[in-house]
């Protein structure tokens, strides 16, 4: 796993798009990569308290796919470690 850098997946960043992340809070690293079945698994430092973890996923993808972080719609998955976000226009 690694840190992608800003726009690594944007060809990956059509409005309308899902992502389904796997989420590690308190990990050691900041990482995003991707799996065999197609989903994304991201290990973020902060804890899973008030959101600030689902924040963090949302900023750290944001950051890959090189969009705003406000166009990213968490759809389900607000308190689970399985997480779905939808990229708005």
């Amino acid at each position: 796993m690694s840190t992608p850098t800003k726009g690594q997946w944007s060809a990956r960043a059509i409005p309308g798009a899902t992502f389904a992340l796997h989420v590690t809070p308190r990990a050691r690293r900041i990482s995003l990569s991707e799996t065999p079945e197609g989903t994304f698994k991201a290990s973020v430092t902060t804890a899973p308290e008030d959101g600030r973890a689902t924040a963090a996923v949302a900023e750290l993808l944001a950051h890959a796919l090189g969009v705003a972080k406000t166009r990213l719609t968490l759809v389900q998955g607000a308190t689970s470690r399985h997480k779905l976000f939808r990229l708005e226009n």
